[in-house]
């Protein structure tokens, strides 16, 4: 194994210590009120972005921007095989801001007073796959040609919709090349989205979209005229995910379990005694983990605070 693994992973293990875990969490999401739970991050790896008097989404944001970070820093520490992995896994943040980007582009044909705020975008250094190509457009149509002429592919249209859905199944399909682990994790979180778009939203996926998204479902499942069906024609690595979910609207007890999962299996990637992939994307994927339940502890903070609310397998330690 090269020097630049045995770096690598020595970095990635180092950054494991940036996540507040299932206890710092838990008291987020304790706190009296949006402001005491800053007050608690700003004595966190979270502390950079966070400052008082932040609106819930911007506390939220804060907490993204911090995950972006440490995977910057994770990613520029890999050989190019490991920068690969930890740009896979952070592709979201390209897709938000492809996002905000085609809301800007679509803001003139809005009423007066349904504008979005306009944020800047993420900050994607070495993460970036498309972006700068991306940023340059100037209309829908443009963004779903430079999206066509990339890694990203045609999203099949230039709607908001078919552009944040051909981008996720793009981002999930390429996940799963990544390693037998991520494969995994790929093809749930695809059923998921699947499974929202189609059966609880009503909205049919766009044919190049779909095509793609057969790849790690299967034909039968995408071609499922019905939730139940759907779910029964699943391969094994994503029927898990909704294992007792019998209804299409309660999809989303899936996301926590998700979420639960991969941190497990991140961890467990942690403690591989050996150099390569595994320990980084088993970083990547714990530091997400605990951003997104952060984030959630954010959101109850904000709401007079209550743990105690929060469901049973988000609190459990993954280990």
């Amino acid at each position: 194994m090269g020097a630049g693994w045995v770096a690598g992973v020595t970095r990635a293990r180092a950054l494991r210590t940036r996540c507040l875990g299932v206890e710092g969490t838990g008291q987020v999401a304790a706190s009296h009120g949006l402001d005491d739970a800053l007050r608690y991050l700003a004595a966190t790896p979270y502390r950079h972005d966070v400052t008082l008097g932040a609106t819930p989404a911007e506390a939220q944001r804060a907490v993204s921007v911090t995950l972006l970070w440490h995977l910057r820093v994770l990613a520029g520490w890999q050989p190019a095989t490991g920068t690969d992995a930890v740009r896979a896994l952070a592709a979201g943040f390209e897709i938000s801001n492809a996002e905000h980007h085609l809301s800007r582009l679509t803001a003139d044909s809005r009423r007066p007073g349904e504008e979005r705020p306009y944020r800047p975008p993420y900050r994607l250094g070495a993460l970036a796959i498309a972006w700068t190509r991306l940023a340059r457009t100037r209309s829908p149509s443009e963004l779903r040609t430079a999206l066509a002429a990339s890694a990203w592919g045609d999203p099949g249209g230039d709607s908001p919709a078919a552009i944040a859905t051909g981008m996720r199944v793009s981002a999930a399909v390429r996940l799963a090349t990544v390693m037998p682990d991520t494969a995994r994790w790929a093809t749930a979180r695809l059923a998921l989205l699947f499974g929202r778009e189609v059966f609880v939203v009503g909205r049919r996926m766009p044919d190049v979209s779909a095509h793609r998204a057969a790849r790690l479902l299967g034909p039968r499942a995408v071609g499922a005229g019905s939730y139940a069906d759907f779910r029964e024609a699943l391969p094994a690595t994503a029927h898990w995910l909704l294992e007792n979910i019998d209804e299409a609207a309660d999809l989303w007890r899936a996301e926590a379990r998700w979420w639960r999962a991969v941190e497990r299996d991140g961890c467990e990637l942690l403690r591989r005694p050996r150099f390569g992939p595994e320990p980084v994307v088993g970083t990547a994927v714990v530091l997400s983990a605990d951003a997104w339940r952060t984030r959630g502890a954010l959101e109850l903070a904000a709401r007079g605070g209550g743990a105690g609310d929060w469901p049973a397998e988000v609190l459990d330690d993954p280990g």
